[in-house]
């Protein structure tokens, strides 16, 4: 229940920071780690009302949160969730508006699977590329 709540505290204030963010230009990173459906989806809600209000937005899935990037992807990830989304359909209509999509770089080697395992559209990180963009004046970080 602690981080239901906590989450929602998060939700909240990103969802405010988007609206700096479409006034500044300014982009945005999610960094998607977490095993849990719920948080998933709203990780790719925030991204994409991020996304709706001007942002810039680059997704690095981690661990279980990579499993969203799957072409058979485990059914937490495909399975509709209120108010009728799942995390990896959302995840591709942000991609589809405009937003970047990778995995992290030892995500793939580490499940022995192959770049061919990914959905369309769906990259590798590049640690340094990563790295930079991480470090960005303009650059707004939210993890999951």
């Amino acid at each position: 229940m602690k981080k239901l709540l906590a989450t929602l505290v998060v939700a909240f204030a990103i969802a405010f920071a988007g609206q700096a963010m479409a006034q500044d230009g300014k982009k945005l990173v999610a960094i998607v780690g977490t095993p849990e459906p719920q948080i998933q989806l709203m990780s790719m809600v925030l991204s994409m009302q991020a996304l709706q209000q001007g942002a810039s937005v680059y997704i690095l899935l981690c661990g279980p949160g990579g499993d969203l990037a799957l072409k058979d992807a485990p059914d937490s990830a495909t399975a509709p969730q209120e108010p009728g989304m799942s995390p990896q359909g959302l995840m591709q209509k942000i991609m589809a508006e405009g937003g970047t999509v990778e995995v992290c770089a030892i995500y793939l080697p580490n499940k022995g699977l192959s770049a061919d395992a990914l959905i369309d559209g769906v990259g590798t990180a590049k640690p340094p590329e990563m790295a930079g963009r991480l470090l960005e004046d303009d650059v707004r970080i939210m993890s999951f």
